[in-house]
């Protein structure tokens, strides 16, 4: 996609021969999450780098809660039944109901249906005793059924104000009739609150928000932000409204849990994470966002490879920076800075969250316009000791690398094709406010190279780009 489109929450779909991404619809720069209204993007099931831009295919002020578009809409799922496609979300996390949109192609336009409700007629999530509902998943089943999961757990900080509604937390789970709106029966318990977990599976990894569900082969896979808020998780079951058993971390935002990566190591700023799994050409891939701007309100979708082992489990998912492309990156060419995987401070990573100091750390960042469609991206104020990473590369005959910088920073550059390996290049600089291309030479690499540029000295720089030759 663009750098310049913020698509957090991602839900890959494939419907006929294409695989569509719904999501929620962030703003550059913005104030809160969810600002914009909801577009979607697709690309051919046999040619994932080619991305279409469906537009927009859903605005805020169509839901009759919202005529005025005051009121932003959460992460979205949608599942096509009987040829039609229902579009699920919540308004902001202060109306505990579910909305629903249909439409005649997975590419809308779609049109307020109505409120998930009982079939008393009472809109389900309206009264005291219901759960809280938020972000929820939609699965239609190979017989027919449809499922609608949806919950929300609190953290401890914002617990007392979440009790004063009096509503329950956890997942949720909801067999939906053949209208796609009335709830048949009572929800069901998927994912305790996490004041419960002790004795069961999910102990350390509780559920938080963005519920999402999947079925490969006999087996249902029950994706979940977790209460660590920064990894997806998931659970297992034979039933796809019962009977999960946790099984592990599909990817992290700061790569934590793996290889002994943790919280205080983390490979990149962390923030909340929302996405689900998809299979596309004989390959299972796991989309997620990240977080870039200094702050949570301007997240972008991120996708990542995964491996599925013959028991059924995943391999948790190494980010980086070949998304879709099915193999390390030509060890040729010009590439933006941006699609970097790695990126922290002389100090380390940080969580994005209220009261948490920023200044002084790099992050992703576009220029300005009137229109977010603008300015292309790039990475803002590396400083003394920052990292930015990138894997990977095939640097088998690569000799040269070019990095385009700009600011005020006095002092090296150096590269390295490990994160805590010895620099195989180092250049000296003096920046005066302009772009400047500093060129290193290396003595190549292997078929699959990370890449790595570590800045030192007094000020700072940008990083636009760099080519490889």
């Amino acid at each position: 996609m663009p750098s310049y489109e913020y698509i957090p929450d991602g839900e890959p779909h494939v419907f006929g021969n294409r695989v569509y991404v719904y999501g929620s619809h962030d703003k550059f720069g913005g104030s809160t999450w969810c600002e914009n209204d909801y577009v979607v993007w697709s690309a051919p099931v046999n040619d994932l780098t080619d991305w279409r831009f469906g537009g927009v295919i859903y605005r805020k002020n169509q839901d009759i809660e919202n005529p005025r578009g005051t009121r932003y809409m959460y992460a979205p799922d949608v599942a096509c039944k009987n040829g039609k496609y229902y579009l699920y979300y919540t308004l902001d996390d202060m109306i505990s109901t579910t909305s629903v949109a249909v439409a005649d192609s997975p590419e809308g336009p779609f049109e307020y249906y109505g409120k998930v409700r009982y079939d008393s007629g009472v809109v389900a999530g309206s009264q005291e005793k219901d759960f809280y509902q938020f972000d929820p998943a939609v699965f239609v089943d190979d017989d027919g059924c449809a499922y609608l999961y949806s919950g929300f757990e609190t953290r401890p900080v914002e617990q007392e104000a979440y009790d004063k509604r009096g509503q329950t937390y956890g997942l949720f789970c909801y067999r939906l009739a053949d209208d796609m709106l009335t709830v048949l029966g009572e929800p069901k318990l998927l994912i305790p609150n996490t004041r419960n977990l002790r004795g069961t599976s999910f102990e350390n990894h509780g559920f938080h928000e963005g519920s999402s569900m999947r079925k490969f082969g006999d087996t249902y896979y029950l994706i979940y932000s977790s209460q660590n808020r920064n990894e997806l998780c998931y659970a297992t079951s034979k039933q796809p409204d019962g009977g999960f058993t946790y099984r592990g971390v599909l990817v992290s935002n700061g790569d934590v849990g793996l290889d002994g990566v943790t919280e205080q190591t983390c490979r990149n700023y962390m923030g909340n994470n929302h996405g689900s799994l998809t299979f596309l050409g004989g390959k299972y891939y796991i989309f997620y966002h990240r977080q870039t701007n200094k702050h949570s309100f301007s997240r972008q979708a991120c996708a990542e490879e995964i491996i599925r082992l013959a028991d059924g489990t995943f391999k948790q998912a190494e980010m980086t920076s070949c998304g879709l492309n099915g193999k390390p990156l030509a060890g040729a060419g010009e590439y933006p800075a941006y699609i970097a995987c790695n990126l922290y401070s002389g100090s380390g990573g940080v969580y994005y969250d209220e009261g948490v100091d920023l200044r002084g750390l790099p992050y992703f960042t576009q220029s300005g316009g009137d229109r977010e469609s603008d300015g292309d991206q790039y990475i803002a104020e590396l400083r003394d000791g920052a990292v930015v990473g990138y894997k990977y590369f095939d640097l088998s005959d690569t000799r040269e690398i070019t990095l385009c910088l700009r600011g005020s920073l006095h002092g090296s550059v150096e590269i390295a094709t490990e994160e805590k390996g010895k620099a195989v290049a180092k250049a000296n600089i003096a920046l005066d406010g302009k772009a400047q291309k500093i060129t290193l030479r290396i003595n190549g690499g292997t078929q699959k190279s990370a890449l790595y540029f570590r800045v030192f000295g007094e000020g700072y720089a940008d990083f636009l780009n760099f080519v490889l030759l």
